[in-house]
């Protein structure tokens, strides 16, 4: 058993978790990459600030034969908005910014066709009617050239009133906030280099970083969709991050690479009220409003597609400041549907999840290789979610 589950019977029930429910988890993962569903996975889960388990299974390189190591540096996809709205945040504790700041008084260029009214708060929240799409006539390869494509998206019009309508933003809003930062802080720095100084290295995350840093390229998971069903990204796009993802890529919505152990880092930070090892990085305060629902009943109009493919029924949005949040109801929720209402995390296209249950003083990293529909990747979350909770006994 300990060494099957990179844990210690006695430290897992100190813990109050069961370790034979844990096990539950590697058997659920071995049974999905068995019927070739994805790939293989890296996944940790914390209680009381301590990780329990840390476990690889699989293959995180299936075409060479690489087996799955904990150590793996994945592409985070959308969980890379929760750094970004973080840096955000610190500026705003600065003074230097505010949620209701319209973004045209950072960035004049971008008050035009609908937009002189957007705020910060609405891009946190997705609700500023930005589109869904890439922004007009910007190439492809300059995606990841964050003032080329904020420069296209500030030409983008609106798709409906601010404040009115979720439609989550898969790169537009997060690359715009990203640019409010940059040039509040002087315009000197890149945008990775402020998440690097602001963030990563206080918390001594030393395999993350927005694009990839040469150093971390050996370890790094190639971006591969097994499920082709036509789904919310379109999966060339999607394989083409392998290319897009450089040294010097900056996609503040999507392109951070990172692992298990180092999202530990960030999650522990955020269940620990913006403190980690005596490091303050955020005020309980802000913490608190992120991890608040600001979007009412409203349901997430990105995800009518997986609601028909399924034959879900709407549901709640539940969106804090780039945070997804549990809420209440009985609906499809990757953190768990036995998870507490309060629980708060990332997901990031058809991949990866983290998340934290306040109440449980719990946490569950999850990084997938081989991408899936978002729909069944939903519920391959819940369900993974779901044996991580009933694993805690005490």
């Amino acid at each position: 058993m300990d060494q099957e589950m990179n844990i210690g019977i006695d430290e897992a029930r100190t813990a109050g978790l069961d370790p034979d429910r844990l096990l539950r988890v590697r058997q659920a993962v071995e049974t999905d990459t068995g019927k070739g569903l994805y790939d293989g996975a890296v996944y940790a889960v914390g209680r009381h600030g301590k990780i329990v388990l840390l476990e690889a299974v699989g293959h995180t390189d299936l075409a060479s034969g690489r087996a799955a190591a904990t150590d793996d540096v994945f592409v985070i996809m959308s969980l890379t908005k929760t750094f970004t709205a973080g840096a955000v945040f610190s500026f705003i504790e600065r003074g230097e910014l505010a949620l209701t700041t319209r973004i045209a008084e950072v960035i004049p260029e971008f008050g035009i066709k609908g937009k002189h009214r957007l705020t910060v708060a609405h891009l946190l929240t997705h609700t500023g009617g930005m589109s869904v799409d890439l922004p007009p006539m910007l190439p492809m390869e300059q995606v990841g050239d964050l003032k080329a494509y904020v420069a296209a998206a500030c030409h983008d019009p609106l798709k409906s009133h601010p404040g009115t309508r979720v439609s989550y933003s898969p790169l537009t809003a997060h690359a715009v906030l990203a640019e409010v930062v940059r040039r509040l802080d002087g315009g000197s720095r890149p945008f990775r280099r402020i998440l690097d100084e602001v963030l990563f290295q206080p918390l001594k995350m030393k395999d993350t970083s927005l694009g990839i840093r040469k150093d971390l390229e050996p370890r790094k998971v190639p971006v591969v969709v097994r499920d082709k069903t036509p789904g919310l990204f379109d999966p060339m796009m999607m394989e083409a991050m392998n290319l897009l993802i450089r040294e010097d890529t900056e996609i503040p919505a999507g392109g951070a690479v990172s692992t298990a152990f180092d999202l530990f880092r960030w999650a522990e930070m955020l269940r620990n009220h913006g403190e980690l090892d005596g490091v303050r990085i955020l005020s309980p305060a802000i913490l608190k409003l992120a991890t608040n629902n600001h979007t009412g009943n409203m349901s997430n109009d990105i995800f009518d597609h997986a609601r028909e493919i399924h034959g879900w029924d709407p549901y709640p949005a539940y969106l804090g400041l780039s945070f997804f949040l549990r809420g209440e109801g009985i609906f499809p929720m990757p953190f768990g549907q036995i998870a507490s209402p309060g629980t708060f995390g990332g997901l990031g296209a058809g991949s990866t999840m983290f998340w934290v249950d306040p109440e449980r003083d719990l946490t569950f990293i999850l990084l997938t290789a081989g991408l899936l529909e978002e729909g069944a990747s939903f519920i391959r979350h819940q369900r993974l979610s779901d044996l991580v909770i009933g694993a805690v006994v005490d």
